[in-house]
């Protein structure tokens, strides 16, 4: 099983500083069920070649296999091509081996990582089921050229027809970080298979090695559903979590339609929500689907507040937040304050436990409601703050909206949107059912008829 990367950029040595293996050794590099092993059969100024070479050892696989799986046939553990093709092997090896390339960190020159360099890839054999539609599909929004032999069944016999096997040829100007993200998460995507069991951590992972690409692919559904084994639950929250990415510029919170304030009515609810956790004597807070960073920078400011964490489900969102929020420059004393961590709500998340306060700033009302109900468990019941904060909006003050049709929402993504007595319902049960009492106030100018724009709940804990 045979991976090779060119280089012609110049000088083409910079791939060797770039993968962190030098050109005058051969490197071994433990993997499962096998050893990689990273050479450099030509290395000058105008051409470099680097080698992933993967030995596999087949009895190995045997023993670290729990027998068929679904309706393969019965000796598939015994006679398989995973020992010599391209699959989720190579990628685990390309993560091993090139772990601070695909990091982005590059200790002798460090300028090389975000520069695009003229690449090409070979792959000896990979299985692609689908055929050259499927390549195509996946490379070709990402600027490859390819170039695809694809190998008969037997030469002996050309009737048998051609196999799924190709020699696979790329080439594009890309940085070696990009090309490194790429290769991870679609060889297994043409193979259409994966050697280890699929979980939560396999979403993590996608997310990660395709934050920077994978959202404004074409075929993101496609490359998710196949990525995670075809488990239809993880890759709807994946694909989730994908278009969040895509409309969390356009969340401000529902600009377009809410009228202009002399303080912008996201700031207000902030604010409001700022001086509720100050109100409560907090001194630690979480801050759940913090998005980038608005309220964190209020809580920052505020010195009461002795440990802050931002959570969110978007890596994207949580960079900006690390950007606008200039975490790098912090003093010592204040960057040992605040915390940034990708996580989603809808699962038992131990980070998130013992903290004195929470705030959920307009995040119910984009979950269906059977997520809803896994929400209110995991924080209520698990994490269980002291003092829980949450705002959504009123849907009595829609008609307030120019144009306003009745049932419209105030964005998309909405789910759903409660009116006042919805909103007191569904607090009363939450406070009844987990031993906390709640209060109820409204955010901005109140009408007297409709009430105002965002409705506030503040969750306190019974003693």
């Amino acid at each position: 099983m045979l991976l090779t990367i060119t280089s012609t950029h110049q000088p083409a040595s910079d791939l060797s500083y770039l993968l962190h293996k030098h050109p005058d050794k051969v490197h071994e590099i433990e993997i499962s069920s096998g050893v990689a092993h990273v050479f450099y059969p030509e290395v000058s100024e105008t051409r470099c070649t680097a080698c992933l070479l993967l030995d596999i050892d087949p009895v190995a696989l045997v023993r670290r296999s729990s027998g068929p799986r679904g309706n393969d046939f019965a000796l598939e553990q015994y006679v398989n091509d995973r020992p010599y093709v391209a699959s989720s092997f190579m990628s685990a090896a390309i993560v091993k081996a090139f772990s601070t390339a695909m990091n982005g960190r590059c200790k002798d020159k460090p300028e090389l990582v975000t520069i695009p360099m003229p690449l090409e890839v070979e792959l000896a054999a990979i299985p692609v089921r689908g055929g050259e539609a499927v390549v195509k599909e996946l490379f070709e929004p990402l600027g490859y050229t390819i170039h695809l032999q694809r190998h008969p069944v037997d030469p002996k016999f050309p009737e048998w027809g051609e196999s799924r096997y190709f020699t696979l040829r790329l080439t594009n100007t890309v940085t070696v970080q990009q090309l490194l993200s790429h290769l991870y998460i679609l060889i297994p995507v043409c193979d259409n298979d994966k050697h280890y069991w699929i979980g939560q951590h396999e979403i993590e992972k996608l997310l990660e090695k395709g934050k920077d690409w994978l959202p404004a692919h074409p075929a993101r559904e496609f490359i998710t559903m196949r990525y995670l084994k075809h488990q239809r639950s993880l890759a709807t929250q994946a694909l989730e979590i994908l278009l969040k990415d895509e409309v969390s510029e356009d969340n401000e919170e529902e600009k377009e339609m809410e009228p202009e304030q002399k303080i912008k009515v996201h700031d207000l609810r902030l604010q409001a929500v700022r001086d509720e956790l100050v109100k409560a004597n907090a001194k630690t807070v979480v801050d759940l689907g913090c998005g980038e960073g608005k309220l964190l920078r209020l809580l920052l400011a505020e010195n009461q507040f002795e440990r802050i964490l931002g959570m969110d489900v978007s890596y994207r969102s949580l960079e900006i937040a690390k950007d606008k929020l200039k975490l790098d420059k912090l003093a010592p004393k204040q960057r040992e304050r605040i915390e940034l961590i990708q996580g989603s709500l809808m699962y038992r998340d131990h980070r998130i436990g013992g903290f004195d306060a929470a705030a959920l700033v307009e995040v119910i009302e984009h979950l269906d409601e059977a997520r809803l109900a896994t929400l209110e468990k995991i924080i209520f019941k698990y994490a269980k703050p002291v003092d829980v904060v949450i705002t959504t909006p009123n849907a009595e003050y829609n008609r307030r909206f120019p144009n306003f049709e009745q049932g419209q929402m105030r964005h998309s993504d909405h789910r759903f949107e409660w009116t006042r007595a919805e909103f007191q319902q569904w607090g009363n049960r939450l406070a009844e059912q987990y031993n906390y009492s709640v209060v109820y106030k409204p955010v901005g100018e109140e009408d007297p008829e409709v009430g105002a724009l965002t409705q506030m709940a503040i969750f306190t804990i019974r003693s």
